[in-house]
């Protein structure tokens, strides 16, 4: 039986035929038919639904600040922190549902599992079109956090479960541009719906919330079709027997293993190891502006000239189509030119974010400049797939420890977010945040000597399995 096995596994063919230059367009150009014929598949199922997701779920979050810029705050009496309030709600719920969720989807078909909960959020979303004082807004909020916690690490973590080190880091970083091009997006959404503003005796930023809706529903229902599972279990409904054995294999040489229990051993292995501590350390130190919407509120309070409500909407927009843009192109160097290193683009992106806050903590800079500072702040945004690539390939060899540190990672960035904007990002100090950006400055300088430490770390521990692996064993 071991024998056919094997057999089995040898005609698969997996990896590029040749190595040519079409891998450096895009990498599946120069491997077999069969297996490019796979990926397509899959990039056409998981990929593509997953940034369709993605992006509806970061529509419902972008679509908080442009309401509250575009008659929410006069609407809902909103003139303290009650934009804090209502972030950091949302973030409670995001908090207690992640770790759960990414463990869940270990255990439940994520083609059940991640679309119920695309569908409890956008029942959510739509009911935003109908409060009427801010503590329905602040439960409803909460709740949309609980479920859209388990989305983003959940679709990380199904990457890392099916494709391989020259193929993840552009699908990550194309699952995390595809939410920039929801904030990106948002603002038009917001700018064309003023036009609705007392349809129906609903103000423009209430039909914002329905047109989410509406574009969020039928993504879901799609996903229960085609939205796949794991390689080790899934549905035959898009890939033919041959192909699963495929993906089983493209994994097996990965070293990515498939569920196994949850047991005190396991839990004790996890918590035991650095990979939990310092990937979400680092992850929060370069996220210290995550949820905060600094360059909507400085044109809000600019004077000289006076912004209207759409520039409001759609300058910032410029912030995000560098996300996109930065995450096309630093997941392309990572997986190209630097052939799947990771660290030093983190490491670039790291000291350029550390500059661009430190200016803006100074303040009183040229306007050009502040200008050009608050939309590079995109570029570090950009890199999140490429964080999340490096966390799973340091946990490649445990599938229940790279689904918690992805979790962990994601869930510490909202854990900072709950208490951090109310200390240092209150509303009130718009739009200069000086004790923001020194913060986020301060955070960013440490990242730099943690993204060394990881690099350090990773080195001895893979020294250390290539030593087991080839040591002689004994007779």
């Amino acid at each position: 039986m071991e024998a056919t096995e094997e057999h089995e596994h040898n005609e698969i063919q997996v990896g590029p035929v040749k190595q040519t230059w079409k891998r450096h367009i895009w990498d599946t150009l120069d491997k077999s038919p069969k297996e490019r014929h796979f990926l397509l598949k899959l990039d056409l199922t998981l990929l593509t639904l997953g940034c369709l997701g993605f992006f509806t779920k970061y529509l419902d979050q972008a679509n908080l600040t442009n309401a509250f810029v575009s008659g929410m705050k006069e609407d809902m009496d909103m003139f303290g922190n009650e934009l804090n309030y209502a972030t950091t709600t949302f973030t409670i719920g995001y908090i207690i549902g992640e770790i759960p969720s990414n463990l869940i989807l270990t255990r439940i078909r994520p083609s059940i599992y991640i679309p119920i909960l695309m569908v409890v959020w956008t029942v959510l979303t739509f009911c935003l079109s109908v409060i009427t004082n801010n503590t329905q807004l602040y439960v409803l909020r909460f709740f949309i956090g609980l479920a859209e916690a388990g989305y983003y690490p959940g679709l990380q973590y199904m990457i890392g479960s099916w494709y391989r080190k020259d193929e993840i880091a552009k699908r990550a970083c194309i699952l995390n541009a595809s939410g920039s091009a929801a904030m990106l997006f948002s603002g038009f959404l917001m700018t064309g719906v003023l036009g609705l503003g007392g349809r129906n005796g609903l103000p423009s930023w209430k039909w914002l919330y329905i047109m989410d809706g509406v574009i969020s529903l039928p993504i879901a229902f799609i996903s229960f079709v085609f939205l796949p599972d794991f390689p080790h279990h899934t549905s035959r409904r898009v890939f033919s027997e041959e192909e699963i054995q495929l993906a089983k294999r493209r994994m097996e040489l990965e070293q990515r293993r498939p569920a196994e229990p949850i047991t005190l051993q396991k839990i004790k292995k996890v918590f035991s190891n650095w990979h939990i501590y310092l990937l979400p350390l680092y992850y929060i130190l370069v996220s210290g502006t995550s949820g905060t919407p600094v360059f909507p509120q400085y044109l809000k309070y600019h004077v000289d000239p006076k912004y209207t409500v759409s520039q409001i909407n759609l300058y910032p927009s410029g912030v995000f189509a560098i996300q996109v843009f930065a995450a096309v192109v630093y997941a392309w160097i990572s997986d190209t030119v630097l052939n799947g290193r990771r660290w030093p683009l983190l490491l670039w992106g790291a000291i350029l974010n550390v500059i661009t806050l430190s200016s803006l903590a100074a303040w009183y800079i040229p306007e050009s400049y502040r200008w050009f500072c608050y939309y590079l702040l995109g570029q570090h945004v950009g890199l999140s797939g490429v964080v999340f690539t490096w966390a799973n390939e340091i946990c490649t060899d445990d599938n229940e420890e790279r689904a918690v540190v992805l979790a962990v990672m994601n869930t510490g960035v909202q854990v900072v977010a709950t208490w951090l904007p109310l200390i240092v990002w209150q509303q009130v100090e718009a739009p200069q945040y000086h004790k923001g950006f020194v913060t986020a400055s301060c955070m960013g300088g440490v990242a730099v000597l943690i993204i060394v430490l990881i690099k350090t770390l990773q080195d001895k521990e893979t020294k250390y399995v290539h030593k087991s692996a080839t040591a002689p064993t004994a007779p």
